[in-house]
């Protein structure tokens, strides 16, 4: 074809990013995994992209019949038109059971014989693009590494002169630990399904090499979908540099503000630490109100409350979440840890973003985070990546971490300290007889705050804070004493 891009898109969002836009044209493509990786509806895509653009398209399959490929596109509501499909079936005097029991059966006539049947269905179609659907049906017809190689090279040769791009699909049934095709392909792509202790399957694809190109590398989370694959990029917070307005954000109470040092500072990162009950997901909710009171955009990503609770607890304290979600100012998604992979995780957070406008972030909790991570490491990188993104970004962002324990010491399932730039502990503390509740900013790396701890009590007014409390000593301990007179907040009204 003349005058088209050099890059044949796949037709995935996603992994054309990965690709850096695609695939070379005239080039010979492996993509392999284990069966139920999602190849086909790959390969599919990639022909149905093509087709979209006018090009010729040859879908030729060695192991699945027409009828299978059909059914796929139908399950995900595809419409095959443009698409050529050749089944290539043995031949029929190699199918008679006397013919395959005679001295004259040869898995050499046989793989001489699909080797000229695609040349043929070639020849009669002229296609820009090519499936080959699946190399182990020529690696068991080769019987050979040496006479496998040389197939592929006399396939990889002829496509070449024909100029048209190929994908080549390998199931990895036969010999997992073969590389012959990779040091013959252009580029590999491998895929991966990973299936852990509880929830779905989980799936993910690298791009092993691709010649002459930079390409995303790394590991990137994907979902088969009705309707095909969603790819979900590895997030690089680097390629997001942009100029932020650090401006001071003020909490809308004095006291809260006196705490922080006069506020939270645009594009950092705020963590709330503390045991159960504290009020972590209500003291991110009042930002998260003076945010939007401010005409801006915010999002709520919750991984342990039910959606509907949240909104009916937020409201008897005075947060009506209902109707800034009705108003659009507010994205609240309630996220299932075992459903969702970190990749797509970071997809959302990033539409919510570049799409919506967020501009303060609140994800409760780090523990429901962390069921979505294979490792604890793992979960450090991923939230350092998102930190750094929404940084970088100019959008607040609020983490909660649970600790285990009530009061005295207490340890977090994960330490994310150092990646905060404000941090805000939570404590329960006995005092006359009553559980009391204090705060206390333990860092701020954007300026000076104060070392103070102060009660707090959340109530229909939301949040209230009271004094310092001067004359305690041991609050953060969780067992006071008391050294002085002291300045507690009155008993709740009744």
């Amino acid at each position: 074809m003349t005058g088209v891009n050099t890059q044949a898109a796949m037709g995935i969002g996603g992994l054309d990013d990965v690709l850096s836009g695609g695939l070379e044209r005239g080039r010979v493509f492996l993509l392999e995994g284990s069966p139920g990786t999602g190849k086909t509806t790959i390969a599919l895509q990639f022909l149905r992209q093509g087709a979209g653009a006018g090009e010729r398209c040859l879908y030729i399959t060695l192991s699945e019949t027409e009828e299978e490929l059909r059914a796929t596109a139908t399950a995900h509501g595809w419409d095959l038109q443009g698409l050529e499909l050749f089944e290539l079936v043995p031949p029929e005097n190699l199918l008679d059971e006397e013919q395959q029991q005679s001295l004259l059966y040869s898995s050499d006539l046989e793989l001489g014989e699909t080797t000229r049947r695609i040349f043929d269905v070639f020849e009669r179609i002229r296609p820009d693009r090519v499936v080959l659907d699946s190399l182990s049906e020529i690696r068991l017809l080769a019987q050979s590494s040496l006479r496998y190689r040389r197939q592929i090279l006399a396939l990889k040769h002829y496509f070449a002169r024909q100029n048209a791009t190929v994908l080549m699909l390998d199931d990895l049934t036969t010999d997992a630990n073969d590389k012959t095709v990779h040091s013959i392909a252009h580029g590999v792509v491998r895929l991966e399904e990973l299936a852990p202790e509880y929830g779905a399957e989980r799936r993910r694809l690298r791009v092993i090499k691709y010649r002459g190109r930079r390409f995303r590398g790394g590991f990137h989370d994907f979902a088969i979908e009705t309707g095909g694959v969603r790819v979900f990029p590895r997030l690089v917070s680097a390629e997001h540099k942009r100029p932020v307005d650090r401006t001071v954000l003020g909490t809308g109470m004095a006291e809260f503000d006196a705490l922080l040092g006069g506020g939270v500072e645009r594009g950092s990162s705020v963590l709330v630490l503390g045991p159960a009950g504290t009020g972590k997901s209500i003291m991110t909710l009042t930002f998260v109100r003076n945010a939007i009171a401010r005409g801006e955009r915010a999002a709520m990503f919750v991984f342990d409350e039910e959606r509907g609770l949240l909104i009916e607890r937020a409201k008897g304290l005075g947060i009506d979440l209902q109707a800034m979600i009705d108003a659009e100012t507010l994205v609240l998604e309630q996220v299932d840890a075992a459903e969702l992979t970190p990749g797509e995780f970071s997809e959302r957070v990033r539409v919510c973003v570049e799409t919506h406008g967020a501009r303060t972030v609140v994800l409760d909790s780090l523990n429901g985070y962390q069921a979505a991570m294979p490792g604890e490491n793992a979960l450090v990188l991923h939230v350092h990546e998102l930190l750094q993104y929404l940084n970088r970004r100019g959008a607040t962002t609020f983490l909660t971490v649970a600790q285990h324990g009530l009061v005295g010491d207490m340890k977090s399932p994960v330490d994310v300290t150092y990646l905060a730039d404000t941090v805000i502990l939570l404590r329960y503390f006995e005092a006359l007889g009553r559980v009391r509740r204090a705060v206390s900013v333990v860092k701020k790396r954007t300026g000076p705050h104060e070392d103070t701890i102060r009660e707090y009590r959340l109530g229909e007014r939301g949040l209230t804070l009271g004094p310092p409390l001067a004359n305690f000593q041991g609050v953060l301990r969780g067992v006071p004493v008391m050294v002085g007179e002291a300045a507690l907040l009155d008993d709740p009204e009744t």
